[in-house]
């Protein structure tokens, strides 16, 4: 299934992103707060769009379910880039599709990174599959957009500030807007 419109995007937000997934704020505050980074780092409107909606899939695995929790890995990346594919372009949905294997990267070529990581984002890199392996480094880094997807990492795992007060979700329909096929 894909997205047919940035309406449902944005009513899957209003609907589902009040709740959490792993970590203590919700899905929405963390969306906006990585997005804000981004605004923030001056990223292309593409890496902002990234930023905002990069865990989509989150979201579709709670409207699917309507559960908080699973104890397997249910690859949200993959499913939130396939989805968000049919309305927005590879600069949207590429560092989408390998924020997770990101994670997975910079663990393995930065062990201390891993001090940066939140508890919950902690139990996920276990369940996704850890450090990877030396030959999956350098299928990663051939990724055209694993940079991209490296810095969104990093807004990601910053993001998650209980107090941070960020501009809405609706202020970035214009900019959500300008990215549409």
């Amino acid at each position: 299934m894909k997205a047919t419109t940035l309406d449902d995007v944005l009513a899957l937000y209003e609907r589902y992103g009040p709740q959490h997934y792993d970590e203590d704020l919700s899905q929405l505050d963390h969306a906006t707060q990585t997005a804000a980074l981004a605004c923030a780092a001056e990223a292309t409107d593409a890496l902002v769009a990234a930023a905002l909606l990069h865990d989509v899939g989150h979201l579709l695995e709670l409207a699917e379910r309507d559960v908080p929790r699973r104890a397997t890995d249910l690859r949200h990346e993959a499913r939130g880039a396939a989805w968000l594919s049919s309305l927005f372009p590879p600069t949207v949905t590429a560092p989408i599709a390998l924020h997770v294997r990101a994670k997975r990267y910079r663990v393995t070529v930065d062990p201390a990174y891993r001090r940066v990581l939140s508890p919950g984002s902690v139990a996920s890199l276990e369940r996704q599959g850890g450090a990877l392996a030396p030959a999956e480094v350098a299928v990663f880094e051939a990724n055209p957009g694993w940079k991209d997807a490296v810095t969104l990492r990093g807004w990601d795992d910053h993001a998650k500030d209980l107090t941070l007060t960020v501009m809405p979700l609706a202020s970035y329909r214009p900019l959500l807007d300008s990215l549409l096929l």
